[in-house]
């Protein structure tokens, strides 16, 4: 019976290649389910093979914790050289940006607004 592997939903689609041939190398038997038209669903990655489930989850959990601390790393090193990764320092860096979207932000809302304020008694 199949078994799924990995949901495709909110996966990049260098992770989801970078799995396939993580287990194509392995030889562990795989087919996909596309996403569907509407977005209902994202689409999967199911295994042929139950007997090899283990083996698979094992080389996906590494593969994860993998990626993990390399995206932990990146966004040290980021850090380190003072990239912007709070609010308040994109702020200080690009303060016209910030102001224009957070103006942006407001007529929005203030345009969502407005039938409400208008139709009421």
């Amino acid at each position: 019976m199949p078994t799924l592997l990995l949901n495709l939903r909110h996966v990049p689609d260098d992770e989801a290649d970078d799995i396939r041939r993580l287990l194509e190398s392995q030889a562990i038997p795989v087919f996909e389910t596309p996403p569907s038209r509407f977005g209902i669903s994202a689409g999967a990655i199911w295994l042929a093979d139950e007997a090899r489930a283990a083996q698979a989850r094992r080389l996906l959990d590494d593969y994860q914790e993998h990626r993990r601390s390399d995206a932990r790393a990146a966004f040290d090193a980021a850090r380190a050289e003072g990239q912007p990764s709070t609010f308040l320092q994109v702020l200080r860096q690009q303060p016209v940006r910030v102001v224009s979207a957070l103006i942006v932000m407001a007529a929005l809302v203030a345009l969502c607004l407005l039938p409400y304020f208008l139709l009421r008694d």
